[in-house]
């Protein structure tokens, strides 16, 4: 990796972080503080009874087994992708396994837990209801005993319908459910009373603290998410525990989210809706709460309201998401932009372009690993002309390397006629050492697009590549403290080994490809840059260690083809390439020496 590019890497991440510090962020706060101001304004004559929704156990949470056996009236779920239950008390979805994915790469190994009761260590649930209110006393549906017929189960043939009465009213949620991860709930309230009744639809979902692992990568966003009337809405957990947010509009849903999974409350589509995040919790033991609630209806004596509404609890799978998203005459459920639950940031007009191509190679090819390398080569081809100017510029500048040499010799003491001199240089070789900045700025949002959009798809979650990669979405699993497993021990369950990052074959890969690399650039004028520059393809060694290992087969294969790219247009420049001085086996031989 030469200098510009390190730089340019660093000068970009500064204006990316920059640009949504400075301009993105204070416009999405703006945006939500007119919409606090609107429905402060119009909602000053009536009760708030989405504050009601607040009702989580705040006692001290225990095992799953344990919660689940504090709950015995369970209604079970069972279908091709789920098996779990139904919370009677509450009538909310709080224990759900997801068949299709497993913890690690055993089969064997215990399914991905999606959702877990509130008493729970990390309880998380869904559930939608309606905040009831008869003779002056409001009732949260979620607070009720619902009953269900005998040997009830959900599955995808088979839906299921609670009742559950407060007072003089009656309420009936039917959960039907299909063969992937959308559950549809319709719900009735029928008023058999002699006065009016007022009752105010809510969905939410509840996250009980910060998920393990949580909040580890800054690139990432994990916790309150919610899309409405097209506006995308995200409070991470840590800012989350401290701030709440409201917003209001048509079409949308509510959700709480992390790397690979959602969990989300969905509104019928085209109403009106105020959407919410709150803690609900402590900020040492936070409850965070993503919910939304409808307007508020009135049922007069012997009426009834309907409506129908989903819950989401799965994968981010974003072929299954924007199947959601499509319109109902097309076989879809007309939700809106359902794969905004998948994190592709704010460069998302490239991250979502880079997916579909990685996606089209991942599906024809059935190998994720060689459609990473199909896709850095179709982005190195597609950049090649401003790859070409940067590499151009530094073959020349290369190709006067010694002329500059000369001038340290002689000017070295002189810093000013130093600088004179060397610009006097570059203007008779018509050289502009600035040239091959301008294409790495260009080229630099697309990668970084690349790489995240390698980091967030569960599409590569547990899937191979080639010989010892068996999941590009975990770190190599080879060791070198081992030899990549020719001794027969394990290094991670070895006292004081098991401290040493795990270095593997691919993290080494690409330290020789970054150390060859920097190798073919003209040697830094600081002799502590160069320093700096020689050193840097140790720290990335240690840095990639941790990282999935699709990222950093796409980083190495990067660098192996920008070399080539490099090696080709030094060539064409007449620049010799100096890996004979670092590699001796590279060097041109001699011809030897006739004999007089």
């Amino acid at each position: 990796m030469d200098r510009n590019t390190l730089l340019f890497i660093v000068l970009t991440a500064a204006v990316l972080i920059g640009w949504d510090a400075l301009v993105l962020r204070p416009q999405r706060e703006a945006a939500l503080e007119r919409q606090r101001i609107e429905q402060a304004a119009q909602e000053a004559a009536k009760p708030d009874f989405a504050s009601e929704i607040s009702a989580v156990d705040t006692a001290t949470p225990v095992s799953v087994d344990e919660a689940l056996a504090k709950a015995p009236r369970r209604v079970a779920i069972d279908t091709e992708s789920y098996k779990g239950s139904i919370n009677l008390a509450g009538g909310r979805i709080d224990d759900l396994l997801l068949k299709g994915y497993r913890e690690t790469l055993d089969p064997e190994s215990a399914m991905i837990r999606l959702l877990t009761p509130a008493e729970a260590q990390h309880g998380h649930y869904i559930e939608q209801g309606f905040v009831a209110t008869t003779g002056g006393e409001g009732k949260l549906t979620e607070s009720l005993v619902w009953s269900a017929p005998p040997g009830a189960k959900l599955t995808e043939t088979t839906p299921v319908t609670l009742t559950a009465r407060f007072g003089s009213l009656v309420f009936e949620k039917t959960y039907s459910v299909d063969a992937k991860f959308m559950f549809t709930v319709k719900q009735s309230v029928r008023n058999e009373g002699d006065a009016p009744a007022r009752v105010t639809p809510y969905g939410l979902v509840v996250q009980r603290g910060i998920p393990d692992g949580a909040g580890r990568y800054m690139i990432l966003h994990e916790g309150p998410v919610a899309v409405v009337g097209k506006q995308l809405l995200e409070r991470k957990y840590k800012k989350a525990v401290s701030r709440a947010d409201e917003a209001s509009g048509e079409d949308g849903w509510v959700g709480i989210t992390n790397k690979y999974w959602l969990a989300a409350a969905i509104p019928p589509q085209g109403q009106p809706f105020k959407a919410a995040f709150k803690n609900v919790g402590t900020e040492t033991a936070p409850i965070f709460r993503a919910n939304y609630t409808l307007a508020e209806q009135s049922i007069a004596p012997g009426q009834h309201v309907e409506l129908t509404s989903h819950l989401f609890g799965g994968a981010k799978d974003v072929d299954i998401l924007r199947g959601y998203e499509a319109s109902i005459e097309d076989g879809g459920y007309g939700i809106l932009d359902l794969d905004k639950a998948v994190d592709w940031g704010n460069l998302f007009f490239l991250t979502r372009p880079l997916f579909w191509l990685l996606d089209f190679f991942g599906d024809h090819i059935h190998n994720w690993g060689i459609a990473i390398l199909l896709l850095t080569l179709c982005i190195k081809a597609l950049l090649f002309p401003l790859a070409n100017k940067a590499f151009e510029s530094m073959s020349a500048m290369k190709k006067v390397q010694p002329k500059l040499e000369e001038l340290k010799t002689r000017y070295g003491e002189d810093k000013a006629k130093l600088q004179q001199e060397m610009m006097a240089l570059y203007q008779r070789e018509k050289i502009n050492p600035l040239a091959g900045c301008l294409p790495i700025i260009i080229q630099m949002p697309i990668f970084y697009a690349l790489y995240k959009t390698l980091f967030v798809t569960i599409e590569l979650r547990h899937q191979p590549f080639a010989l010892w990669i068996k999941d590009l979405s975990a770190p190599d699993p080879t060791n070198i403290l081992n030899l990549f497993g020719i001794l027969p021990f394990d290094p991670s369950a070895t006292p004081v080994l098991n401290l040493a990052p795990a270095i593997g074959v691919l993290p080494l890969l690409y330290g020789v490809a970054m150390w060859l690399q920097t190798k073919m650039n003209p040697p830094a004028a600081d002799p502590t840059q160069q320093q700096i520059m020689n050193f840097l393809p140790f720290v990335f060694v240690f840095l990639f260690a941790s990282f999935p290992a699709g990222l950093v087969l796409y980083w190495f294969w990067s660098s192996v083809l920008s070399m080539a790219q490099q090696y080709v247009i030094m060539k064409r420049n007449g620049v010799e390439v100096a890996w004979g001085d670092t590699l001796p086996f590279l060097r041109a031989k001699k011809p030897a020496l006739e004999k007089k």
